[in-house]
């Protein structure tokens, strides 16, 4: 999942773009280089954006940032418009986001009403109040990772990889994906770190391709982002919950976009995937941010990705070696089963305030801890 010049094209992007430079703490040189624009193009950008709003990115757009509202019917009229195009959204969001357009909207209760004197449904959801979850305090410091599951398409099947920002609810990753494959996850992270940084953390849930075991959590993924300066969690096991906002945002996604709809081909479901993304970022309010968009909160990561991975020096103290192609390192007349992601890489024992007890640590993540005076398996 790579970006360039005709990805730029779409209003949409240039949207994303413009609110990343706007953010507090952005590097503006920095985001050209990402995006492969001049800084020329950007602060022209900015310029327009500031001025119209994101009817100023189009190109040769004299179409105005809002109008007023004359009348109750257009009212109205503008409240069945924002359902039409979000069927499953109530009174809280739909008012929120005609604030958002520049508009003093009815209460709630009465955009509820409205929908009722439309005939249209309403979740038993709706209305409810939002609850507030542990969050972390700044954009990039957790990321959460998963699959929805798979979906039928004409022919093949579907695999949406969902990747959320913990604090912002910022969809960096919505790919239609064919597989669940190790190739698949890292080309469209690669993608995002590309484009948002480099968060610290990335959290799944225990299985495939992410880590299957207490003793066997480190993955070739895993080992790819700690080469990369990003330390791979996981969730407890038969804890899922622990990924709730990605949870969440995969079944916002299903209720406003996946379900009774059957794609043709991957190439059909990407640019609507995309297209919702956008909206979902940057326009549809969000009941746990207190009715902003998730691109209010986010910012991109000063963190730039580099393909290349960086050398890594360890402790003076270290002891270090190769694993072999079993997976294994040979220490003290011990061989010690490390992982079989590791094969070929350097890792360090690194001595504990205990006898006998030696942390594993792969560059800045410890694997985990040996003690030779017991059995090693």
């Amino acid at each position: 999942m790579r970006f360039s010049m005709p990805f730029l094209e779409k209003v949409s992007a240039r949207e994303e773009l413009c609110r990343l430079a706007r953010s507090s703490g952005s590097n503006r040189r920095e985001l050209c280089r990402r995006f492969k624009i001049s800084p020329m193009t950007l602060y022209k950008w900015l310029d327009r954006y500031g001025t119209a709003g994101p009817s100023g990115l189009e190109e040769r757009s004299r179409r105005p940032a809002h109008s007023p509202w004359r009348t109750d019917a257009a009212m109205e009229a503008a409240v069945l418009s924002i359902r039409h195009d979000n069927p499953v959204w109530g009174g809280r969001k739909i008012a929120a986001r005609l604030r958002r357009q520049g508009q003093s909207p009815p209460s709630p209760s009465t955009i509820t009403a409205i929908l009722r004197r439309h005939g249209e449904p309403l979740t038993a959801g709706q209305g409810a109040r939002p609850w507030k979850r542990f969050e972390h305090t700044k954009p990039n410091a957790l990321w959460q990772m998963d699959f929805k599951g798979h979906v039928a398409l004409q022919v093949g099947r579907l695999h949406p990889l969902t990747v959320v920002d913990d604090h912002s609810r910022y969809a960096v990753v919505l790919h239609a994906a064919d597989n669940e494959r190790t190739a698949t996850v890292r080309n469209a992270l690669q993608g995002a770190f590309e484009r948002y940084g480099l968060p610290f953390a990335i959290q799944t849930d225990n299985g495939s391709p992410w880590g299957d075991t207490a003793e066997q959590w480190l993955t070739k993924l895993g080992v790819w982002l700690i080469e990369h300066g990003v330390d791979p969690w996981h969730t407890e096991p038969a804890h899922p919950q622990s990924n709730g906002k990605n949870e969440r945002f995969n079944r916002t996604l299903k209720a406003e976009l996946l379900d009774g709809r059957v794609f043709r081909d991957l190439d059909e479901a990407q640019p609507v995937f995309d297209d919702w993304r956008h909206r979902y970022n940057h326009h549809r309010p969000h009941d746990a941010i207190g009715l902003a968009v998730p691109a209010d909160r986010y910012s991109a990561s000063p963190r730039a990705f580099r393909e290349a991975v960086e050398p890594f020096d360890y402790a003076p103290a270290d002891i270090v070696r190769s694993v072999d192609i079993n997976g294994h390192i040979g220490f003290k007349n011990h061989s010690i089963k490390i992982s079989r992601a590791l094969i070929g890489k350097r890792i360090a024992l690194r001595p504990t305030d205990q006898d006998g007890v030696f942390d594993l640590v792969f560059r800045h993540v410890t694997v985990r801890s040996i003690d030779l005076t017991h059995k090693l398996t």
